[in-house]
């Protein structure tokens, strides 16, 4: 699949896989800031052309255990008809944590299929060993 990218920063760098086989590309700071929230927000600086029926998703990378912190929306999700940079923001955990620096990869996008879903209203649902069990319900 091609995805077209362009450069919105002065100090964005182009997504990259770390590694031959990586599932995910990395994103790289462009900026930091705090916002008026108090969250610790990083733009890189990438607008993406992500294709039709497909969407780009938005983890944290591992290594965000180093710099305690919490990416805020858990995974963040970029539609193909979003055209602006794509931006990350993190809860800090502790104020002595330490923070990604402008050059740093600070997150990780997937690009994927998006499936389409028709929805079918029922009055009942198929059963299953599980039934309605919430959390938890399967053990421990």
């Amino acid at each position: 699949m091609r995805v077209r990218y362009k450069k919105c920063h002065e100090n964005a760098q182009e997504p990259k896989y770390a590694s031959s086989g990586d599932a995910c590309l990395d994103l790289f700071a462009a900026s930091f800031s705090i916002d008026d929230f108090g969250n610790v927000a990083y733009d890189t600086g990438i607008a993406l052309e992500i294709p039709e029926d497909h969407v780009g998703l938005v983890f944290p990378r591992s290594s965000v255990f180093k710099k305690d912190l919490i990416l805020k929306n858990s995974v963040g999700v970029i539609d193909s008809g979003y055209r602006g940079t794509i931006q990350v923001k993190f809860a800090k955990q502790r104020p002595s944590g330490a923070y990604y620096s402008v050059g740093d990869r600070v997150a990780q996008i997937m690009i994927i299929p998006r499936p389409s879903v028709t929805l079918e209203e029922v009055d009942e649902l198929s059963g299953t060993l599980r039934g309605a069990g919430g959390f938890g319900s399967t053990g421990s």
